[in-house]
């Protein structure tokens, strides 16, 4: 008796729309008639029954959620015909994919690239994925495999993820050239709470100006259980622990530009020979030299994503009515307040103003709430 195959799921699923059907054609017979009034023909109302339903499909593959993979399905593929490999880099159409059997240069299989979804781009560093390996090192990526750690923003109305499948987000910073930015550090660490990454806030530069300037800031992500890490990839300080901190661990590399994070990487480890450059002195903006997120092993194990400037960090799917919840300072005083839908602004008897006032949560971070809960009330 043959080997039982094991049965297909076929699904029906979303896919982008890429144009309109055809719409429904004037009867010529009844034109020569003179029976058709112009005026009550529906436009847009269609002969072939399309339309809206062209966005379906029936595929073979299994439904999965879509928050944790950023596809509504997993696709079926045929696994012996495939390798498994990690995204190294993507730069425009082709994707470098490390595996067993060295790296591939690959593109994207196009039913990944139709399937409806809010993702800028389907594939990105950090995904496991499976490949239809070619001649000449070269594939086809055929699947994407769920990711249990993303870092996301919206860029232009849709979710770009920065990097997946990465335990803890280094958020660097430094303490001057350019100046530190506590907004965009609070945006990221947002951006963490909702998922399954630790976040780690490093502060580099340290040397130029006194560390005492840092303690107030410092404080007070520290009380909060942040932890963080003052170097200098100048001098030297903290790279020890920084180096301790990233061995064995699959990191991703995060901040504005200018801040030194590739000249960290390039301190720990002097074989990553990452591109750096320094900052403008009339603008004190750093200058791209990093222009993709890009995944490389570590000389002792781990992986760690270098990835691009960022000057501004819209969060991505966060309600304003969650907001609350991702911000540990103030998540305690939540229940305290006397209406259950509290915004923390304007209303009376409201707890987490009146810590805010004893002291009890930073002016600063209640502020930088505030801005994030008017950003999301405007649905930007």
């Amino acid at each position: 008796m043959g080997k039982k195959r094991r049965r297909k799921n076929k699904i029906r699923a979303e896919f982008k729309k890429k144009h309109d059907s055809q719409v429904r054609k004037k009867d010529f017979t009844d034109h020569a008639r003179g029976d058709v009034d112009d005026t009550s023909l529906v436009s847009g109302e269609r002969v072939s029954g399309k339309g809206s339903l062209t966005r379906r499909r029936t595929i073979v593959g299994e439904m999965v959620g879509e928050q944790e993979t950023g596809f509504q399905v997993l696709l079926d593929i045929d696994e012996e015909k495939c390798l498994s490999g990690r995204v190294l880099s993507v730069h425009g159409l082709k994707t470098k994919v490390s595996t067993a059997e060295g790296i591939f240069e690959c593109a994207t299989r196009g039913l990944l690239k139709n399937l409806a979804t809010d993702l800028q781009h389907v594939v990105v560093a950090g995904d496991h994925v499976k490949i239809r390996p070619d001649l000449e090192q070269q594939g086809l990526i055929v699947r994407v495999e769920p990711r249990h750690s993303v870092i996301s923003r919206t860029s232009r109305g849709r979710r770009q993820i920065i990097v997946s499948n990465v335990d803890q987000a280094l958020i660097v910073c430094s303490a001057a050239e350019p100046n530190l930015k506590p907004g965009l550090i609070d945006r990221y660490l947002i951006a963490t709470e909702q998922t399954a990454i630790r976040p780690v806030i490093v502060i580099n530069k340290i040397d130029l100006i006194p560390r005492a300037e840092l303690q107030p800031l410092i404080g007070v992500w520290s009380n909060i259980g942040y932890p963080v890490l003052m170097v200098s990839a100048a001098t030297g300080v903290g790279l020890n622990r920084f180096r301790n901190m990233v061995i064995g661990k699959d990191s991703v590399v995060t901040g504005q530009s200018g801040v030194g994070k590739s000249s960290l990487l390039n301190a720990i480890d002097s074989n990553l020979n990452l591109r750096t450059s320094h900052v403008s002195q009339d603008s004190e903006k750093g200058r791209h030299t990093t222009t993709s997120a890009v995944l490389v092993p570590m000389v002792g194990g781990g992986h760690i994503v270098d990835t691009p400037g960022i000057r501004q960090f819209q969060l991505w799917d966060v309600a304003r009515e969650e907001l609350e919840g991702c911000f540990r300072d103030i998540r305690p005083y939540i229940n305290a307040c006397k209406f259950p839908n509290c915004s923390h602004r304007h209303e009376t008897q409201c707890a987490v103003k009146n810590a805010v006032a004893d002291g009890m949560i930073d002016l600063r971070r209640y502020e930088s709430y505030c801005g994030m809960y008017e950003e999301s009330d405007r649905g930007t």
